[in-house]
């Protein structure tokens, strides 16, 4: 049976099972950050051959890849993770900044706006509810809102209301289920979901910048990452921003 040709939205389990057991010589293998969902499987469309796209935590992503799961490419929402994956000799020194894109607290569907934004109005708004967002010492998404968050001097308040999610994905869906009040996720994230409104930009000077960059572990992988760069605009039209 033909391995179909695109395969999204896989476990990282059923992505290393199929790689094992069903795939072919001709099929490009992903590791991506869990924001990329959506853009990146249009653009995963348009290549010319068999994908399979493994989503989730850039930090479990990249334990993965550590650990010799097969994969061609792996695109990371930090480069502090794919710098770990260069300094321990799993990844070749040629990562490129692919994307960039900006953090925004979120709220359910019509939430009106927080104008003022400190630990104090955000427990308000919370009400006795979570806060959602990644978690802080492995996701991305989670790395950078603490760094927000402890620059406006809210992090110590507000840690002990936090719901922590393996991944931005995760944390997005409980706000739009309403299981929490507010979430803390990408702007990508935010337009992604009709379930959920943006009630705070963050700045981007209150965190350090936002990249994606990507490792190429093959030939095949550095051909995929070449594709992916020319269509960034599917990513932008997504709400990624350029680096």
């Amino acid at each position: 049976m033909k391995t179909p040709r695109w395969i999204k939205g896989l476990s990282l389990a059923c992505a290393t099972w199929l790689a094992a057991t069903a795939g072919t010589a001709d099929t490009v293998r992903i590791f991506a950050a869990a924001s990329l969902q959506g853009p990146l499987d249009d653009v995963a469309e348009a290549w010319v051959g068999d994908v399979v796209i493994s989503y989730g935590g850039s930090g479990a992503m990249a334990r993965q890849v550590s650990q010799g799961a097969p994969a061609d490419a792996v695109i990371l929402a930090n480069a502090a993770w794919s710098d770990w994956l260069v300094e321990n000799g799993h990844a070749p020194r040629d990562a490129r900044a692919l994307l960039s894109n900006a953090l925004v607290v979120i709220g359910p569907a019509g939430a009106p706006i927080l104008p003022d934004v400190t630990a104090d109005t955000i427990l308000a708004r919370l009400d006795g509810g979570r806060l959602a967002m990644g978690q802080h010492q492995s996701v991305p998404a989670g790395i950078y809102a603490q760094a927000w968050l402890t620059t406006i001097s809210a992090w110590d308040m507000l840690r002990p209301s936090l719901a922590e999610t393996e991944n931005v994905r995760a944390a997005l869906a409980l706000v739009a289920r309403g299981e929490t009040p507010l979430g803390i996720v990408y702007a990508s994230d935010a337009a992604a979901s009709d379930a959920v409104s943006v009630v705070y930009e963050v700045p981007a000077t209150a965190h350090p910048q936002i990249l994606y960059p990507g490792l190429a572990l093959t030939p095949a992988g550095s051909a995929f990452l070449d594709h992916v760069a020319a269509q960034t605009d599917i990513f932008v039209a997504a709400g990624f921003r350029l680096p």
